[in-house]
């Protein structure tokens, strides 16, 4: 039976044209979570259709505006509530498995953490241009941070009310460099980062 996480956390889904892969994935989602937000960036594969029947928010762009304006909107969407002191993000194509979010949540509550990313690990059937895209990717964004973080990356994130709430009014949003960006504002504001162990799930052709 699914561990039902406190409904002081949302849950935050961006998607692209994710075809067939979404619906599995919010379908497991709202087994842990009570208030789940899927943006649908400009999809034109009709992606969100099977979600009508699920208890999730979808927020449609009509046009494709990139990840970072996605996940940012779906953040904003997500304080409308005041009772959220947490919003996780994942991504939409079952490179992240919702089960894994109990555990999450569970090390982002124990560390006190405004943001806390899912590291993955790269070891076994991982490919090559991966391995060595993310141990290049880490040791620039080490070297240009001061703060060495095992993934930089991953898009399983947990992020706390207080640190949103200042990351609304600073970051617009844009495309993949959205994320990075907000790790940059956690360290340059002394906000508290964290990290936990994930999976790493390649599925042939995605």
């Amino acid at each position: 039976m699914p561990q039902k996480l406190p409904p002081t956390l949302a849950a935050n889904v961006p998607c692209y044209n994710a075809d067939h892969r979404i619906l599995p994935v919010v379908e497991q989602l709202v087994q842990y979570v009570e208030n789940v937000i899927v943006i649908d960036d400009g999809s034109t594969d009709s992606c969100t259709f099977p979600l009508d029947p699920l208890p999730v928010r979808v927020v449609h762009f009509p046009e494709n505006r990139g990840k970072g304006f996605a996940l940012m909107k779906g953040y904003a969407a997500a304080l409308e509530d005041p009772q959220i002191t947490c919003v996780a993000s994942l991504d939409a194509d079952g490179q992240h498995d919702p089960a894994e979010l109990p555990a999450l949540y569970e090390a982002f509550d124990f560390e006190d953490a405004d943001l806390l990313i899912g590291s993955r690990q790269f070891t076994g059937k991982v490919p090559l241009r991966s391995r060595v895209g993310n141990t290049v990717t880490i040791s620039v964004v080490s070297a240009l941070l001061g703060h060495r973080l095992p993934d930089t990356q991953s898009g399983y994130r947990l992020l706390s009310r207080r640190f949103l709430e200042a990351m609304i009014t600073e970051v617009e949003g844009g495309r993949y460099e959205t994320e990075m960006e907000l790790i940059g504002r956690a360290i340059a504001g002394n906000y508290k980062l964290a990290r936990h162990p994930i999976q790493t799930i390649y599925e042939a052709g995605n």
